[in-house]
């Protein structure tokens, strides 16, 4: 009785029920989001590979995921409009915990007329809020997001990301975290990248000596001028600048071979560099990231040094120049860091 009366009364409202199509569209739609922000975080072999390689000089040495390869061929989304910041991590081998830092943090902002790309090396050393750790430096921010000795290149990006995000008050749209091991074939596989050396240097690992001056190099010995940062007049300093440098050469081939704007040669080479990196795309598709920064690097890119000076105590590390540092964010925030270039000069990194 009470199953036959439960039965009248669903018959009586049954047709108050709401449709279920534009329910289960809106299911469908959230579950696609979230298994595109999935892909766009795993350690893919893909166009963002050559495109984050050529924004700042590493690639990742993480498994490729073959199920994400299909990302090259996807079409782009509708045309990127307003600045883009993207954010670059280099990182080095495991240390003897097996944590990861982010040697090399490279911020690159895509102007909206993208008239060309601003390559801004933040100092590994920077002394920053990191959550949970207090004041610490920028590059311990990377395993601040790794909770193991397996490092999760993702989540250390992600807490980075915050981290420069929070530090800068600018949206980061996009980023990958890459390290050095397989720079060595990507600069081989485009025929060597030229850089521009504004002193000698002599490695502190291969004990190699590089002169002044443009020079060819390949893959060996473009990781080995990366990695320098002892017996230079600003330490690592130095080595943010010739990471900029290095990154201009690469990103100065890769334009002139036509890779960018090329999918089936941005494919090929993505594959030559032999290996995968974590992606973060952001709101947008891989092959409209490769538009943009393509249009942008058809002009000679400007690397500039984010203005800091030397905290003489423990940590011990850099901080914001009190000068120049606001003016430098404010355009950056603003969009006008030509402006900004063109009234600071001396903050310009010199590229050839």
């Amino acid at each position: 009785m009470i199953e036959d009366d439960l039965r009248a009364a669903f018959a009586r409202h049954e047709e108050l029920t709401p449709p279920t199509g534009p329910l289960r569209a809106a299911i469908d739609r959230a579950v696609v989001r979230r298994r595109r922000r999935r892909l766009r975080l795993r350690l893919a072999g893909t166009a963002m590979a050559v495109v984050a390689a050529a924004l700042a000089g590493f690639t990742a040495i993480a498994p490729r995921q073959p199920e994400t390869a299909n990302l090259i061929g996807a079409p782009a989304s509708p045309t990127a409009t307003g600045a883009l910041n993207v954010l670059m991590l280099g990182v080095d081998t495991a240390g003897s915990d097996g944590s990861r830092r982010a040697d090399s943090v490279l911020l690159v902002h895509v102007p909206a007329d993208r008239s060309r790309l601003y390559l801004v090396a933040l100092p590994r050393d920077l002394l920053v809020s990191i959550p949970g750790q207090g004041t610490d430096k920028l590059n311990k921010s990377f395993a601040s997001g790794t909770t193991s000795a397996k490092t999760d290149l993702a989540a250390g990006y992600d807490a980075t990301r915050q981290v420069v995000s929070q530090l800068t008050g600018v949206r980061i749209d996009a980023g990958a975290v890459l390290t050095y091991g397989a720079a060595r074939q990507l600069t081989d596989a485009v025929g060597g990248v030229r850089v521009c050396l504004p002193t000698r240097i002599r490695s502190h690992h291969t004990l190699r000596a590089y002169p002044a001056g443009c020079q060819q190099l390949d893959g060996a010995a473009a990781v080995d001028v990366l990695r320098q940062r002892f017996n230079m007049p600003d330490g690592s300093l130095d080595r943010d600048r010739n990471a900029e440098r290095y990154a201009a050469g690469l990103l100065r081939r890769i334009h002139e071979q036509g890779v960018l704007t090329n999918p089936a040669l941005l494919s090929k080479l993505a594959t030559q560099a032999g290996s995968g990196l974590a992606v973060d795309t952001g709101d947008t598709t891989l092959p409209t990231l490769a538009q943009v920064v393509g249009k942008a690097a058809a002009v000679e890119p400007v690397a500039l040094g984010l203005p800091v000076r030397y905290v003489e105590k423990q940590p011990y590390g850099f901080s914001f120049d009190p000068a120049l540092a606001p003016g430098f964010l404010d355009a950056l925030r603003t969009d006008r860091l030509g402006d900004w270039m063109a009234a600071h000069p001396d903050q310009v990194v010199g590229l050839r």
